[in-house]
């Protein structure tokens, strides 16, 4: 396979340690998708078995997305000064002894607990998980296993709800989390042997106050899109919108506050020099806005499947499976193509296709058919998965090695930051609609209410990439420009 063989002049590690090193990656990587995605399914199930609230049981969803967020620009400056294998695998402990302890927690505060800790473990992998790929394959192949990447990210998050539903159905909601330990142990073993270890030299002490500032930035913006996501629900609007808000001034002041620090430490947790190529930055920017887009989708669809249409949950769940098959079908191919042609205006055409296909969804008739929704979120899927492995390459390759780590972590902070987004822009939409049927007298929004809602939300979404890809274009002249 091409993939392991070596090249004269080939950067990165040879054939044979590539491959351990990138199985441990894609093990790990899984496993966090995973916990993502499979826990929703078993919510109703936990909450049963610990007799807890069901506002409680959230945070053991929003406990680990929290967690990770918070710390993604942290763990990617650690990369530097303790090497991507000591962060790597010690995230990877960390992150299947908590799987563990969940498996065997005894109460409802307990499993949050440990939720929070798989987080933190997650992150550790999640914010430098680009970077290894960047530092053990050659630049020949980078966009290659950064397809491969998407697709593996994609068939998780396929596959992970109906395999949740399928442990569900045969063991108990413990053994979501005990998977994770012989996987885990697995790949702790084949990081230790094959991930590098080189670290920086730097005696600079460390971006402590950037870490905090980054932390509160980053988890502020988590709650206030939490709270955006209330809007919606009747008789929380005003208490909903001030916690919103609130969280929302926080975000803003703590980032604020983290870049002015930046600037005037010797070793900055996030150095603002990698923006310094103008290539790097548009890259994460259209794929800040390009994540709003798909944040927005990600979260409108089950509304509209079964609120608007009336289909089970089930039923939503596999309406939406067309989507990572697409980017499973383009995204292999799209990195290949990365390898050879300009990223950026592969990420261009796929982005346009991506706006096409959220433009067909917003379109559906009110009476939409299963194939008709199918089609439809397979040209979205196939679309998001020609712009992602491009545009993850223009990333990082348009810095140095010894700033991969830094680059993992803002294309890892830009998804998180972006989804986000995308959910608050949803949640305030949802509650402008409930706002106006609560005005007529109604308690809830009809069928018809929630379908324009979420038309409405889909034609925001189709914005969103219209204007990522005309982010995306400018770099295509950008890099005429330099070629000259």
């Amino acid at each position: 396979m091409e993939l392991f063989s070596d090249q004269p002049g080939d950067e990165g590690l040879p054939g044979a340690e590539r491959r351990l090193a990138m199985i441990a990656v894609m093990t790990a990587t899984t496993m966090a998708v995973f916990d993502g995605t499979i826990v929703n399914v078993a919510l109703p199930q936990i909450t049963r078995a610990l007799d807890a609230p069901v506002g409680t049981a959230i945070w053991v969803a929003n406990g680990y997305l929290l967690a990770t967020a918070m710390t993604l620009a942290t763990f990617a400056s650690l990369s530097g000064r303790i090497g991507f294998r000591t962060l790597f695998s010690a995230g990877l402990a960390v992150f299947t002894l908590a799987s563990l302890g969940c498996a065997l927690a005894p109460s409802m505060n307990m499993l949050i607990f440990m939720r929070v800790l798989q987080g933190f473990g997650g992150a550790a992998m999640l914010s430098i998980a680009p970077a290894i790929h960047r530092t053990i394959f050659p630049n020949r192949l980078l966009g290659r296993i950064l397809g491969m990447n998407a697709v593996l990210i994609a068939t998780s998050t396929a596959v992970g709800p109906a395999l949740g539903g399928t442990l569900l159905a045969a063991l108990s909601w413990e053994w979501l989390f005990a998977i994770n330990v012989p996987l885990g142990l697995v790949a702790i073993y084949l990081s230790l042997r094959a991930i590098p270890g080189k670290r920086s030299a730097t005696r600079a002490p460390f971006d402590v106050a950037g870490a905090l500032l980054s932390a509160v930035s980053m988890g502020a913006m988590i709650m206030a899109a939490d709270a955006c996501a209330q809007l919606a629900h009747h008789g929380q609007e005003g208490e909903a919108a001030l916690t919103a808000g609130a969280y929302a001034l926080v975000s803003v002041a703590a980032g604020i506050g983290f870049v002015k620090v930046q600037r005037r430490v010797r070793e900055p947790l996030l150095p603002l020099d990698i923006f310094a190529s103008a290539r790097f930055s548009l890259a994460a920017l259209t794929s800040l806005v390009s994540f709003v887009g798909q944040g927005i989708a990600f979260v409108a669809l089950p509304f509209l499947f079964q609120n608007a249409y009336g289909y089970t949950a089930f039923e939503s769940a596999l309406l939406f499976t067309p989507w990572p098959i697409g980017i499973v079908l383009v995204a292999p191919h799209a990195g290949r193509l990365a390898d050879r042609h300009s990223p950026a205006l592969l990420s261009t055409a796929g982005l346009a296709l991506f706006t096409v296909g959220l433009g067909l969804l917003a379109l559906l008739p009110a009476q939409a058919q299963a194939w008709d929704i199918c089609w439809r979120a397979l040209v979205c899927g196939m679309g998001f998965g020609f712009f992602q492995s491009p545009n993850n390459r223009e990333m990082l390759g348009n810095v140095s090695r010894e700033r991969s780590g830094n680059a993992s972590g803002v294309l890892a902070i830009m998804r998180t930051f972006g989804q986000c987004l995308g959910a608050a822009v949803l949640g305030i939409i949802l509650s402008v609609y409930a706002a106006a049927a609560l005005s007529h007298g109604e308690v809830h929004m009809s069928a018809l209410e929630d379908a324009a809602a979420i038309r409405l939300a889909l034609w925001v979404a189709v914005g969103a990439t219209a204007l990522a890809s005309l982010v995306s274009f400018s770099r295509i002249r950008k890099a005429r420009v330099v070629g000259a």
